[in-house]
C-alpha cells in the first residue's frame, strides 16, 4: 500500500519535470546566473533619471501616464484622419489654449474671483547648459563614428550602420512619422513599467537568448569576419 502513489502526485511532478525543462535557465551555464539586459548595474527609476518623469514612466502617477497616453492616442487619430496638416493642427490647438485662458482670466476679473495661477514657464541656465553639454557629447560620438565610417578604418561599425539605416528606410517606408512617434510614444510609457514588474523573468529569458546569439555571432565572426581583408576587417592588435 505504501508502494502506491497519488496520481495528482504524479501529475504535478511531472508538471514540474517537464517546467524545468523548458524553462531556459536549466540550458544556460552558470556563468549567466544574474545577468541584466544591457548590462544594468542600477535599478530602471534609476536609468530613466529618477524623479516625476520616472514616475511617470513607470507608472507609479497612473492618472498622468493614462493621460498620455489618451493624449497621444488623440493626437495621432487628429494628425493621421483628419486631413489637417501639422502646422494647422498645432496653430489649432494654440488658438483654442489662449482664446479659452483670455476669456477665462477676463470673465474671473469681471465677476470678482481670483484665477489660479499658471505656472511661470522657464528654462534655466543649469538645464539649457546640461542640455547642451550632453548634445555636444552626443554629436562629437556621431562624427567620430562618421570619421572612422568614411576613412575604412572599422568595418564591422560601418556594417552596422547600414544594416540600422536599412532596417530604419524600411520601417519608415511601412509607416508614417507621426505613426512611429505615436508607437515611441506607447513602447516608452508601457515596456519600462512592464520590465521593472517582471524584470526577473525578462532578464532570465534575455540571458538565455544572449547566450544563443553570441555562439551564433563568434561563429561568423571566425568563418566571415575574421577573414575580411586588414583594409576592411578593424586591426585587432590596435
Amino acid at each position: 500500500m505504501d508502494s502506491l502513489q497519488d496520481p495528482c502526485n504524479l501529475e504535478s511532478s511531472g508538471d514540474a519535470r517537464r517546467d524545468r525543462i523548458l524553462d531556459p535557465g536549466t540550458f544556460s551555464s552558470s556563468s549567466n546566473t544574474g545577468y541584466r539586459l544591457f548590462d544594468r548595474q542600477r535599478t530602471i527609476h534609476q536609468i530613466i533619471g529618477g524623479g516625476k518623469a520616472a514616475d511617470v514612466i513607470l507608472w507609479k502617477q497612473r492618472h498622468v501616464s493614462c493621460g498620455i497616453i489618451i493624449v497621444a492616442t488623440v493626437a495621432w487619430l487628429l494628425f493621421e484622419y483628419s486631413g489637417l496638416s501639422f502646422l494647422s493642427i498645432c496653430s489649432d490647438v494654440f488658438l483654442i489654449l489662449i482664446v479659452y485662458q483670455f476669456l477665462r482670466a477676463n470673465y474671473a476679473a469681471f465677476v470678482n474671483k481670483q484665477v489660479r495661477p499658471l505656472p511661470e514657464l522657464e528654462l534655466s541656465e543649469e538645464l539649457v547648459n546640461s542640455a547642451a553639454a550632453s548634445f555636444r557629447v552626443k554629436i562629437n560620438h556621431m562624427l567620430l563614428m562618421a570619421h572612422d565610417i568614411t576613412l575604412g578604418k572599422d568595418f564591422r561599425l560601418f556594417f552596422k550602420v547600414v544594416a540600422c539605416l536599412w532596417l530604419l528606410s524600411v520601417i519608415g517606408g511601412l509607416f508614417s512619422f507621426f505613426t512611429l512617434a505615436y508607437i515611441g510614444t506607447i513602447v516608452s510609457i508601457t515596456i519600462p513599467a512592464l520590465y521593472s514588474r517582471y524584470d526577473e523573468h525578462v532578464d532570465r529569458y534575455a540571458g538565455f537568448l544572449h547566450q544563443k546569439f553570441s555562439k551564433h555571432y563568434r561563429t561568423v565572426d571566425e568563418n566571415v569576419i575574421s577573414r575580411l581583408p586588414r583594409s576592411l576587417s578593424k586591426d585587432k592588435d590596435t
